[in-house]
C-alpha cells in the first residue's frame, strides 16, 4: 500500500522565545514493512541528520532569535507491506538486551507483574504464542480512552486506571515483556484507517525480540500485530526516546500547540516544489 502523510506541528508562544532547541522523530527509515519514496521535512532554519542511539534518523533544530512561532512540516510517500508484524533484526542499531532497560514510562510495579505472572511459563515454552496472549490481556487491561491520561503516566499508573491511549497502552506493553525477560520497545509512528482524514493519526505500538524472527510488532490499541496501515517512524525504551517532536526555550511564557496529521492511501495531491530527499530531511 502506497501512503502519503502531511503532518503539521506549530508551536504558538504568548511572547519571544529568545532560544529554542528541538529534537525531531519525524522522519522515517526503510526496513521490511516499508520503503520509504520520498519524504519532506520543512523547519524554520536548517534542522541537522544525524542518527540517535536507537539508530533512527533524528534531526536538531536551534532557533537562536527571538521569535514567536516554530511551525514543523513533513510530508511524504512510503510503500508499506503486510509482514504479520515481521520487522527482523537486519538494519537494527543495537543488540536485543539493550531494551530489557528500565526507563521511568515503563515502570511498571506490581501491577504489571501480577498482570503476566500467569504468562510466565508460556512465554518460556512458545514466546511469540505467550506475547499474543500478553496483547489480549492487556487490550483488556487499559480501555483505550482519550483525556484520561498525559505524557508522563507511567505504565503502572495507566494499568491501575485501567484506562489510557495508545502510548499508554504501548507503555504497559513493554513493561509487561521485560518483566518477563522478553526485550522490547516503543514504536511511534502512523496508522491508515480508511474512514477519511480526519480518522487517521499519529499512533503508538510495541515490538518485542522472538528468536529466530527478530523484532515483532504488536498494536495494542487494535488488538492485532501491524499491518501495511502502519508505517513506523521511531524505536526507543519508551515515548520520551523517540517522541516525535521534544525540545526546550528559553522564555516565551505560555504555549498554544496545534498539531495536523493527515494519512492517506496513494500519491500526495500536490507535491512540494522542490525535490524530496529518499533519506530524508530537506533536499539540498
Amino acid at each position: 500500500m502506497k501512503l502519503a502523510i502531511q503532518h503539521s506541528t506549530v508551536y504558538r508562544y504568548e511572547a519571544p522565545v529568545n532560544y529554542s532547541i528541538q529534537y525531531l522523530h519525524l522522519t522515517p527509515r526503510t526496513a521490511a514493512c516499508q520503503r520509504v519514496l520520498r519524504w519532506r521535512l520543512e523547519t524554520p532554519g536548517q534542522a541537522i541528520e544525524m542518527p540517535d542511539a536507537f539508530g533512527n534518523i533524528m534531526h536538531v533544530l536551534v532557533v537562536d532569535k527571538p521569535h514567536d512561532e516554530i511551525a514543523i512540516r513533513v510530508s511524504g510517500e512510503v510503500e508499506t507491506t503486510d509482514t504479520a508484524g515481521i520487522i527482523g533484526s537486519e538494519t537494527e542499531a543495537l543488540p536485543p538486551g539493550v531494551y530489557l532497560r528500565r526507563s521511568h514510562l515503563t515502570e511498571g510495579g506490581d501491577a504489571v507483574a501480577d498482570l503476566v505472572a500467569p504468562l510466565r511459563k508460556l512465554i518460556v515454552k512458545d514466546r511469540l504464542d505467550g506475547l499474543h496472549q500478553m496483547l489480549a490481556k492487556v487490550n483488556g487491561a487499559v480501555a483505550y480512552r482519550q483525556g484520561e491520561t498525559d505524557a508522563q503516566t507511567t505504565a503502572a499508573d495507566a494499568l491501575i486506571q485501567g484506562s489510557g491511549v495508545c502510548q499508554d497502552q504501548a507503555h504497559v506493553f513493554v513493561s509487561a515483556a521485560r518483566a518477563l525477560g522478553v526485550p522490547a520497545r516503543y514504536v511511534s509512528g502512523y496508522l491508515h484507517v480508511g474512514l477519511g482524514a480526519s480518522d487517521n493519526a499519529s499512533h503508538a505500538w510495541a515490538e518485542a525480540w522472538v528468536d529466530d524472527l527478530g523484532w515483532v510488532g504488536f498494536d495494542i490499541t487494535n488488538g492485532i500485530s501491524p499491518t501495511e496501515s502502519h508505517l513506523r517512524l521511531a524505536v526507543g525504551l519508551d515515548y520520551l526516546s523517540c517522541a516525535p517532536v521534544r525540545g526546550v526555550r528559553r522564555g516565551g511564557g505560555s504555549e498554544a500547540l496545534d498539531v495536523s496529521v493527515q494519512v492517506n492511501q496513494g500519491s500526495l495531491a500536490v507535491m512540494p516544489t522542490a525535490p524530496l530527499s529518499p533519506t530524508g530531511g530537506q533536499a539540498q
